[in-house]
């Protein structure tokens, strides 16, 4: 416990070395705007000024980025995140909407320079994806992808329809930091239920001929948990451990979360499960988020991994 807490301080005086060097680098180019706005008043350089103009762009959108990095101030929002995308009923058509959505959230990892790893895959009967957990890891970014927890509805002309008919589809998104250990969370091995079996998809004549892949059944709250990404069975059942650990504070936050609701007098549950965002293909174009009313008509960029103003517009407002 003594060497986690060593590494999480660690982690947070790093956070806050890297934010004050943001910081000053934003100060740094302030001054240097103050003194291409002094040349412009002198000369009537057209190139100058688109030059200053351009500057200033890239000051306003470092700035709104710093800001929104402000906003990252929950205990976990450093973590590394997991995320399960589980398709919702109807079949092929869900499952090929969980699949779509989980090719958006590798495109904007791309973006933002984080790294995925799948840990567990169970595909569709004909296309798409039933259940899928994923590792993304990269500073803050269970900060950010926090906000994606819920349910995500898709409207469109189904391509799996030889009469063209409009479908609806739903997928469940879940999100939890990863956490190598709790302090305050206690798993007794008695509570345990572990199982190997043989991984299953791509990785050659190991990850098909050995029981690598672990699958963990905690008895008391029946949270189950897999990982199959590893060679080893040690390194998968550690993998599995993390997800299991993620998965109780998960569990112990929402339940937190809920009997303050109750206090308050809310009608509304708070839950994972509630539907948090829309996208339209069909008869028109709009992505909706239903907790901030941020819309967009591009739904193209969105899919192709363009959320951070989702994002954004989530945090400015928690």
């Amino acid at each position: 416990m003594d060497s986690n807490r060593a590494k999480d301080v660690g982690k947070k005086i790093r956070e806050r070395e890297r934010k004050i060097e943001s910081f000053s680098a934003l100060e740094k180019q302030m001054a240097d705007i103050d003194a291409m706005v002094e040349i412009c008043e002198l000369e009537e350089d057209d190139g100058f000024f688109n030059e200053l103009k351009q500057t200033m762009k890239n000051f306003n959108k470092q700035y709104e980025n710093l800001k929104i990095l402000t906003l990252l101030s929950g205990k976990y929002d450093s973590y590394n995140a997991i995320m399960n995308i589980h398709a919702g009923a109807g079949g092929t058509e869900a499952q090929d909407w969980a699949d779509m959505l989980f090719r958006m959230y590798k495109m904007y990892a791309e973006k933002n320079g984080f790294k995925i790893m799948v840990l567990d895959l169970l595909e569709g009967d004909e296309a798409g994806i039933k259940n899928i957990n994923f590792l993304v890891a990269g500073e803050n970014a269970y900060g950010y992808l926090k906000c994606e927890k819920g349910i995500h509805r898709l409207v469109r002309i189904s391509p799996f329809d030889s009469n063209a008919r409009r479908h609806t589809s739903f997928a469940s998104v879940e999100v939890m930091p990863e956490l190598e250990d709790a302090e305050d969370i206690e798993i007794k091995p008695d509570e345990l239920q572990i199982d190997t079996f043989r991984a299953s998809g791509a990785g050659g004549q190991h990850i098909n001929k050995t029981e690598s892949a672990i699958r963990i059944t905690h008895i008391p709250t029946g949270i189950v948990v897999a990982c199959q990404s590893e060679r080893s069975q040690i390194q998968n059942r550690e993998m599995a451990m993390r997800m299991l650990y993620s998965k109780l504070a998960e569990k112990r936050e929402s339940e937190r979360l809920e009997q303050i609701s109750k206090i308050k007098g809310e009608i509304k549950k708070i839950e994972w499960g509630s539907q948090i965002r829309s996208y339209v293909f069909c008869p028109y174009t709009l992505v909706k988020d239903h907790r901030t009313g941020f819309e967009t008509s591009d739904v193209q960029a969105v899919m192709g991994g363009d959320i951070q103003e989702f994002i954004n517009a989530y945090l400015q407002k928690i």
